[in-house]
């Protein structure tokens, strides 16, 4: 690889979640994104071995990587598919503390990514106002850990399942409610992408943008069937454009989950999925950037 072409792939605001190259170890995924000239990595805090927890953020923070996010071991606030106990919003909160610490001690400033969790017996009201309740206390301890947490709104097809807000409107009624600079939104493309008026509340909801998501949609075969940029049917380009024009200047990070049941997974070879997928971003940016 020339020097040019390394100064400009490490030029790009491109980052990869390790939910990306799932299969890889967390020692393996920092060594290949450094190979790539990958800038930004999300952390997966599962990846972690919790005993050895802080020699390995010590190791990332000295291999140069820069962290544009991190996904909790433990990221609803009321129980999800994968995560259904503790029940109680208020235990899972404080479990969400302790990844707060944790990151807070290693990468002072970084956003904690969370979703909501189903809304429990369907009672979107009571949600409503106990996720303003529960994240308003989960804001605080943010902002006294040296973090920030955001909110992900989650594509319709995880309704009842993962999520109970399915667009940007219903994200920043919570983020506004609460009302505290250590708590926003953050934006996965994959989401919310279908919804006509998300270039006008991208632009409204700016300020509020902690981090975005990319990836790309065609009709889902399983709940994990996401695509690599420019490779299915999300308007890539005017979407990061709107981003982009409110001022966002973070990582646009690259989050794939593929069934690794599916015949063509990208989990299946997540080295070669890192590094076409960091073409393809560069491809895109220079299009947004024209």
């Amino acid at each position: 690889m020339t020097t040019a072409l390394t100064t400009a792939l490490s030029a790009l605001p491109f980052g990869v979640s390790q939910f990306t190259t799932w299969p890889l170890s967390f020692a393996q995924d920092v060594q290949l994104y450094m190979s790539l000239d990958i800038p930004f990595i999300e952390v997966c805090e599962a990846k972690l071995d919790p005993a050895r927890a802080d020699d390995q953020l010590r190791m990332l923070k000295d291999s140069g990587l820069s962290v544009s996010s991190v996904q909790p071991r433990l990221h609803s606030l009321f129980p999800d598919q994968p995560r259904p106990q503790p029940a109680d919003p208020r235990d899972r909160i404080q479990l969400l503390r302790q990844s707060m610490e944790l990151f807070g001690r290693h990468f002072p400033g970084v956003t904690l990514v969370t979703i909501t969790g189903a809304a429990p017996a369907g009672n979107y009201a009571e949600a409503y106002r106990v996720a303003i309740r529960e994240y308003s206390e989960a804001a605080r301890i943010a902002a006294d850990c040296g973090v920030r947490l955001a909110v992900e709104p989650l594509n319709p097809i995880l309704m009842n399942i993962d999520t109970f807000i399915c667009s940007l409107a219903h994200a920043d009624r919570i983020v506004e409610a609460v009302g505290l600079k250590s708590f926003g939104m953050f934006v996965d493309v994959w989401h919310i992408w279908e919804d006509t008026a998300v270039p006008l509340l991208i632009q409204k909801y700016g300020n509020s943008i902690f981090g975005v998501h990319i990836n790309d949609w065609r009709d889902p075969r399983a709940i994990g069937d996401r695509y690599l940029p420019g490779e299915g049917q999300i308007p890539l380009v005017p979407l990061l454009q709107a981003i982009r024009a409110t001022g966002y200047s973070g990582a646009y990070t690259l989050e794939i989950f593929s069934d690794p049941q599916l015949p063509d997974s990208l989990w299946l070879n997540p080295e070669d999925t890192a590094r076409r997928g960091r073409d393809a971003f560069a491809k895109v940016w220079e299009s947004v950037c024209a």
